[in-house]
């Protein structure tokens, strides 16, 4: 191999690029020039704040190499090489050469064509292979000669980055739809739903992909996971990879999963408002995972993740998800001997809601029909292969009971599937199965729509209808692949049942529980009923008991009584925990029959409101003002609150922070922005504080 030479000779070209002038007399590279504002254009990259090129795998980008004198491919021999990571290996895809001149040998996977000449300059276009890498490459050019190789230096100008390609069917995660492509890789803003399937709510959040240093943020996560360079070009195993890395919980990943109690050394789940501010800190303070999140801040992050490599993703939320501890597809609910809920004995537990990823690719490594919408997940809930990691899993797979495929099938099948067994115990701790419910969980599977800030139901897409022979089929097929049958399920059916029902609720509010007893039976009968009202986690784990009381309605044959139970907000206000959710359980034993029936209500409040005002026309390199505001409803003061305002292409995350609001007191933030591009925009914002959390707002404007 041909050394570089000394100093002396490397002089400045025009467009900033070093180059090498032999002086032997040899072919001399002057620059390349890496036309990058052409080719993110093709290549769909443009939006990426970055000064460097972006290309997409298996599709052409063009260079224009610039030599001291005319290229002459009878005569001249050069290569142009590309390399990533720190010890390059043809053999291992981190080492690309690629020839053009008298000996067009390429060995490499990726394709180069001389396009056209002119003067001295060479126009050439390279093809990275549809399966190649993804991540930052360097790019040399080397002229070969008699006395060897002469190669230009290294140059962070001429670096670039490979993306996955979801427009080219060749790559794993080509989606055929434009409309797709737009909203699952190209949207930079979503909306995760929360709440609980009666009363859906909904926060926006900005992926923040384009943003800058998003980018280098994305591949840094790989990077201080050890992700093997072979890995990074198999979407499947870079999926996977990345959701152990999105959570901290075994790896130094990127956030620290916290569900209770004091946020005071981070940032609490509720008051992030997207994945910039998130991952730019984690890049900024070395690695260090960022404190706190919650399974949406985790879905959302791992989304930017996935989006900004190009990989199609979607943030799903799952109503009633079953967090099984022990993986035998059922929630065991237990009662103490006074027909209360027991906090102690009740070690599984039902998330009002949860939410994870759906990313869309082939999977060569299984039946072609399970390709399409797979499974990911990176809150952190159980171990996989060692690491705390979820999926991908076949969306087709979980709905047809086939839980043998990877990955972790089965884990996701039992949020979906779970039935609720209700146990009564006596004082001795014995327990008895008193009622199965097993249409609890799963009851709703929701997502943003395409180009719609509504929700789309995709229930039907990972289960049959309740009780439907494909239903009971999904679920023998379950049992032969290895879960374990339903060999609990009740005694004889009561005559009677019981549902309880309630409006949407402001946090701070008196309001009624709807208790319908319906008579199945021919005869009148009574029913004596103990009601528990308990403040809970969104992840159905009870934080304390606030309410008990007990009714007695005597119903005649075939027809429906209706209780009112009142519930008062000094009863539930002292207990409340974040996110404000209640659970009410209801024990009913028939007198007649002595048979016992039990249900389940989850009630999330309303937080209070919060606003958004622009004032002025928005118009690119003017000035408009924006201004967000909030009365406290309360009769109490609210202290240490803290505001984040953003949005991605206008700016970024504003995080201001406040003592206290006086009950009946406002706070009033005003901002100006000056756009610097036109088209629609998100402001989004969130209030957050330790007795209020989930209050945001969101405002979308058109930048003129």
């Amino acid at each position: 191999m041909g050394l570089l030479m000394g100093t002396s000779d490397w002089s400045f070209s025009a467009d900033h690029l070093l180059f090498y002038r032999d002086p032997t007399g040899a072919l001399s590279v002057l620059g390349v020039d890496m036309r990058e504002n052409d080719n993110k254009n093709a290549h769909n990259t443009s939006r990426y704040q970055i000064t460097s090129l972006i290309v997409r795998r298996n599709k052409e980008f063009i260079i224009i190499i610039r030599f001291d004198r005319p290229f002459n491919n009878q005569q001249h021999n050069v290569q142009v090489e590309f390399m990533i990571g720190s010890s390059p290996d043809v053999n291992r895809g981190t080492y690309i050469i690629v020839t053009l001149g008298k000996t067009e040998n390429n060995v490499s996977q990726w394709k180069s064509r001389v396009i056209g000449m002119q003067g001295n300059e060479v126009t050439v276009g390279i093809t990275p292979h549809a399966n190649c890498i993804i991540g930052r490459f360097r790019t040399f050019v080397a002229v070969l000669t008699d006395m060897g190789k002469q190669r230009t230096p290294n140059n962070p100008n001429t670096d670039f980055y490979v993306l996955f390609n979801p427009w080219d069917p060749e790559d794993l995660v080509y989606v055929p739809r434009d409309t797709d492509r737009q909203e699952y890789v190209m949207n930079d803003v979503g909306v995760i739903y929360t709440g609980e399937f009666n009363n859906i709510t909904s926060r926006s959040w900005n992926y923040g992909q384009f943003e800058k240093g998003v980018l280098d943020a994305c591949l840094l996560v790989m990077d201080a996971g050890k992700v093997p360079l072979l890995y990074r070009g198999n979407a499947i195993e870079l999926v996977r990879q990345g959701s152990a890395l999105i959570n901290s919980q075994d790896d130094n990943g990127v956030l620290v999963g916290k569900w209770n109690g004091d946020y005071s050394i981070g940032t609490a789940p509720t008051a992030w408002t997207g994945s910039p501010e998130i991952l730019l800190k984690y890049a900024r303070d070395g690695c260090v995972p960022v404190c706190f999140a919650q399974c949406w801040v985790f879905a959302g992050v791992l989304n930017t993740f996935l989006r900004c490599l190009g990989i199609p993703a979607r943030v799903i939320t799952n109503y009633a998800s079953a967090h099984d501890n022990t993986g035998n597809l059922k929630t065991d609910i237990i009662l103490d001997e006074d027909e209360r809920m027991s906090r102690s004995r009740t070690r599984d537990s039902i998330w009002n809601y949860h939410s994870w990823n759906e990313v869309y690719m082939r999977r060569p490594d299984l039946p072609e029909k399970f390709s399409g919408w797979q499974v990911v997940d990176s809150t952190p809930q159980e171990t996989s292969d060692g690491l705390y990691r979820c999926g991908p899993t076949s969306v087709n797979a979980i709905k047809d009971g086939e839980l043998s495929y990877p990955f972790d099938a089965r884990f996701v099948f039992a949020e979906l599937n779970s039935d609720v067994v209700y146990h009564q115990s006596d004082k001795y701790g014995n327990t008895k199965i008193i009622y199965v419910d097993t249409t609890y969980v799963g009851k709703l599977l929701v997502t943003k729509r395409v180009n719609s800030n509504a929700y789309e139901d995709i229930t039907s897409t990972y289960k049959y209808p309740e009780g439907s022979d494909k239903d009971k089929q999904t679920m023998q097929m379950a049992e032969r692949r290895g879960v374990a049958p339903r060999d609990y399920m009740p005694v004889s059916e009561a005559d009677m049942d019981i549902e309880l029902l309630a409006d949407t609720i402001k946090m701070g509010e008196n309001f009624q529980l709807t208790l319908n007893i319906k008579n199945k039976g021919s005869q009148k009968s009574t029913l004596s009923a103990t009601i528990t009202g308990c403040a809970v986690y969104y992840t159905g784990v009870t934080s304390s008991i606030f309410k008990l009381e007990s009714k007695a309605a005597s119903v005649d044959a075939w027809k429906t009584k209706t209780v009112m139970i009142d519930v008062t907000a000094s009863e539930y206000m002292p207990y409340l925990v974040e996110q404000s959710n209640l659970l009410f359980v209801v024990y009913g034993r028939i007198q007649e029959t002595g048979m016992q029936l039990t249900t389940m209500r989850a009630v999330t409040l309303s937080p209070p409101e919060l606003t958004i005002k622009v004032t002025g026309t928005p118009r690119v390199g003017r000035d408009f003002m924006v201004t967000v505001l909030f009365q406290n409803p309360f009769n109490f003061i609210l202290t240490n609150i803290q505001l984040r305002l953003e949005s991605p292409g206008l700016i970024s995350t504003k995080v201001k922070t406040y003592d206290q609001i006086a009950p009946g007191g406002t706070l009033q933030y005003t901002d100006t922005i000056t756009p610097q591009s036109p088209g629609k925009k998100v402001l989004m914002a969130c209030l957050d504080c330790a007795t209020v959390r989930q209050v945001t707002g969101q405002l979308e404007i058109f930048v003129q």
